[in-house]
């Protein structure tokens, strides 16, 4: 048997850890045959604590051959001690009258302490995963933290927004979910996303021909996937749990599959007119279990250069916000 990978969990009893957890413990992130052990992580609040005692009954009763130990902790030390999986879901949700300058900064403070632990005390070949939004810049923050561990072990998630936007090409087309493939999300994390349909083909055939529809493809389209989250929480009362735990486990699956091409949000070096300082989404494909090279090689036309602009202005404003927090 292999040797178990350890997987921390940040917000770990919260909505999206429990659609979550259960999934890495049954194989679905790291394959069949690799065992686990869970280090769950929550804040130091008894009803929190006491949720994460519960999580962890279930996750005993359901008696995971794969489960290898569970760790309930509220010290982010002892949490990410020896870690080779950083999952970063907890976050603070941005409250009614908010800024987003105002979440950037309270999140911010929680993403420099969890970078310096994660820094100091994982596993020399730790991979850490942002979820807890705004996913970009809280990733950016952890990984200015990071003395040891080199920037591009830090990404962050736009997975959710290449699914949703395969899913939305799919029905537009008619076709089945699979036929959609090169679809892929570049920048932030936020309805400035910019899901490149250009790039995409369905059963093999450029998208933009079998969807000869250059104003859907431009408007709805991009719309649709930039705010589906905003969308879900109106008509279920909750936000998307669910599909953001299932978006995650795909990212770390990809990430750990020799050949898979996905998106992932990253130190964007300049690539594709980003600022070279922000973690913008762009397509990548996994070289080694873990690691990953950017795919540099499409062509952007005008539309797809404004729109890569708008969200890399975002990112830029963000990245100012927090410019005190960047070690």
């Amino acid at each position: 048997m292999k040797t178990p990978i350890r997987v921390a969990v940040t917000g770990a009893a919260g909505q999206i850890g429990y659609s979550l957890l259960f999934r890495i413990a049954s194989g679905a992130m790291f394959g069949p045959d690799q065992p686990v052990i869970l280090q769950l992580i929550e804040a130091p609040i008894e009803k929190a604590l006491k949720a994460l005692e519960g999580v962890a009954m279930e996750l005993d009763d359901c008696a995971f051959p794969l489960l290898k130990g569970i760790i309930q902790t509220a010290d982010a030390s002892i949490g990410f001690k020896d870690a080779n999986w950083c999952l970063l879901v907890g976050a603070k949700p941005r409250g009614p009258g908010m800024e987003r300058a105002d979440l950037l900064k309270d999140n911010g403070k929680i993403f420099i302490g969890q970078g310096q632990i994660i820094d100091a005390v994982a596993a020399a070949d730790a991979r850490i995963a942002v979820v807890g939004n705004p996913a970009n810049t809280n990733c950016m923050i952890a990984a200015s933290q990071a003395k040891r561990l080199p920037a591009e072990r830090f990404t962050a998630m736009v997975r959710l927004d290449q699914n949703r936007a395969q899913s939305q090409l799919a029905k537009k087309a008619g076709v089945d979910l699979t036929a959609v493939q090169d679809i892929f999300i570049y920048g932030n994390h936020s309805p400035t996303m910019f899901p490149a349909f250009a790039h995409a083909t369905i059963g093999g055939q450029p998208a933009t021909k079998v969807i000869n529809d250059d104003t859907w493809l431009q408007g709805p389209f991009c719309e649709t996937v930039g705010k589906r989250g905003a969308a879900i929480i109106a008509a279920r009362g909750a936000s998307s749990a669910a599909s953001a735990a299932n978006a995650l486990v795909d990212h770390v699956r990809s990430l750990v599959t020799p050949g898979a091409i996905h998106s992932v949000a990253v130190k964007s070096q300049g690539l594709y007119g980003f600022d070279a300082n922000v973690w913008a989404g762009m397509p990548v494909r996994t070289t080694t279990a873990g690691s990953y090279e950017v795919i540099t090689g499409y062509a952007m036309d005008a539309f797809a250069q404004s729109k890569i602009a708008a969200t890399n202005k975002e990112l830029v404003e963000e990245r100012a916000f927090v410019a005190d927090m960047i070690a």
